[in-house]
This record gives C-alpha cells, structure tokens and sequence, in this order.
C-alpha cells in the first residue's frame, strides 16, 4: 500500500502545485525557465506514475475486498468511460465547444473514469486510488472554474466540427482500449 500512497502523493501533488502553490510555482518557472520546469514536472509525474502502477499491482495479487459489485456496475462504467476518452479528446483538439462550456473537460473526464472505476472495483487498492483521484479532479475542477471566473476567462466558442473531431477520436479511443489494450495492460476485460 506505501508504494501506491507514495504514487499518488508524488502524482497528485505535482498536478496540485497550481492550487496549492501558485506562487512558488510561479517564483520556480522565472528562476529555471518553463523548459527545465517542464522536464521536472515530467520526471515527477512519471516516478509518481510508476509507483501507482508497482503499488496498484502488487496490492491486486492479494486484494482487500470491501464491497462485492454488481454486474451493473461494469456496464454502467462502460458509457462513463466512453464520454471520459471524449471529454478527455476535447481538451487537446483545439476549438472545441465541449472546451468552451465545461473549461476544463480533461478533469471532468478524470472525474468521470474515477468514478466509473471506483463503483465497478470493490477493492481496498482501487478505493484509495480510485477514490484519490476522484476527490483531487472534484477539487481541482472547482478550483479551475473559480480561477477562470475571477480572471475573467471566456474561452473561444469553438465549432461543431471540432466537437464531431474529439468525438470521432475519442470513442476510436475507447474502443480500442475498452476491447484490446484495457485487457492487455491490466488482465481485465471490462466488456467481457
């Protein structure tokens, strides 16, 4: 478990300086530069990623079932996770409306994909980290939406042919994962 909590002390924390410690992070960019700060940031987020990965995996060879969860649960998570790879997609093509409603459509797909998986997953690993990573996104979008509001931030209005792009794109996405790679990568497949 210490190697998960490690994980995403190391992960979660570096995705929250913004919130947190905007001024330091601020003070740090001017001293080093955005590059070096960039790379530092990158090389954080990865250990913190690792250590996510190594805990979350040993925790499932002897798991702590808290809850056993209904069938339901896996095919509720299914359309959940869909609108996370395109709410996710949105944030990165550039013009999208999706972008210019919700301003930060990539935690809201966190959010989305850590409950999905919290209410599908009984285990005492998948509470901590799925939970984790549900109360950070509800934190951190509430966080982003006062920022933008006080700033005065009015995102582009964007198009519906940017928005048919994300959503091409991330439900490509989805099903390559949902059917292949989700079962590759972590032995589960989550629509049989």
């Amino acid at each position: 478990m210490i190697y998960l909590i490690l994980g995403l002390v190391f992960f979660l924390g570096v995705h929250s300086v913004r919130v947190v410690a905007n001024d330091w992070r601020t003070a740090r960019i001017a001293r080093i530069g955005e590059g070096p700060w960039k790379g530092l940031y990158s090389l954080a987020s990865l250990v913190g990623f690792a250590l996510i990965i190594w805990g979350y995996g040993q925790l499932r060879l002897d798991p702590v079932l808290l809850w056993n969860p209904p069938v339901w649960t896996r095919y509720l998570a299914a359309p959940l996770t869909l609108l996370t790879f395109v709410l996710v997609t949105a944030a990165y093509v550039p013009g999208t409306r999706i972008k210019a409603w919700l301003g930060s459509p990539m935690v809201l797909g966190v959010k989305l994909w850590a409950f999905a998986h919290l209410m599908a997953n009984g285990t005492l690993a998948a509470a901590v980290l799925f939970g984790s990573f549900l109360v950070w996104a509800v934190v951190i979008f509430a966080s982003e939406r006062r920022r933008d509001r006080a700033a005065g931030v009015v995102y582009p209005k964007g198009s519906l042919a940017r928005d048919a792009v994300a959503t091409v794109i991330g439900v490509a996405a989805w099903v390559l994962f949902a059917f292949w790679l989700h079962g590759w990568l972590f032995g589960v497949r989550p629509l049989g």
